[in-house]
C-alpha cells in the first residue's frame, strides 16, 4: 500500500509540473472572474508551500509549520523550478521506513495536491485555457 501512496504522489506531483509546463507565464496572473478568488499563481504558490512543508514534516514525523520557498510565483520558471525541487525531495524520502504518523502526513499532501488539481480545473475553464494531454487523460477535462 505505501508504494501505491508514493506512486500517486509522483503522479500528482507529475500533472502540476505539465499543467505550469502548459501554461502561458501570462495566464498565472488570471484569478476566477467575478468571484472572490487568488490568481493562478496563488494556488501554485499553496502547492509549492504544502509540499515544502508536509516533506518537512514527513521528514520530522511531525507537522513543523507551513513555510514556502517560492518567492516569485508569477514567473513560469521559478514555479517550475520550485515544483521539480520538491519533487526530488519526495523521491528522497524512503517510504517502506515510514511510521504511522508519516504515512499519515504522506496521505495528508497527496489530499491537499489533489484538492487543488480540483481547484485549477475551475480556473482553467473559467478562463478558457486549455489543458495539456495528461489531464485530458487524467481527470477527463
Amino acid at each position: 500500500m505505501i508504494e501505491i501512496l508514493k506512486e500517486n504522489l509522483k503522479r500528482a506531483f507529475t500533472l502540476t509540473q505539465e499543467l505550469v509546463a502548459h501554461l502561458e507565464e501570462e495566464s498565472l496572473t488570471l484569478d476566477l472572474p467575478n468571484l472572490p478568488s487568488n490568481q493562478i499563481s496563488g494556488q501554485f504558490w499553496c502547492i509549492v508551500g504544502a509540499r515544502e512543508s508536509y516533506l518537512k514534516a514527513i521528514e520530522a514525523g511531525e507537522w513543523a509549520g507551513f513555510s514556502c520557498s517560492l518567492k516569485t510565483p508569477r514567473i513560469k520558471l521559478s514555479v517550475i523550478d520550485a515544483l521539480t525541487s520538491s519533487f526530488t525531495r519526495l523521491n528522497e524520502i524512503k517510504f517502506e521506513n515510514l511510521s504511522e504518523v508519516q504515512k499519515k502526513l504522506a496521505f495528508d499532501l497527496l489530499e491537499h495536491e489533489i484538492q487543488h488539481h480540483g481547484q485549477l480545473i475551475r480556473y482553467v475553464y473559467a478562463n478558457r485555457l486549455s489543458f495539456p494531454e495528461s489531464w485530458n487523460k487524467r481527470y477527463t477535462v
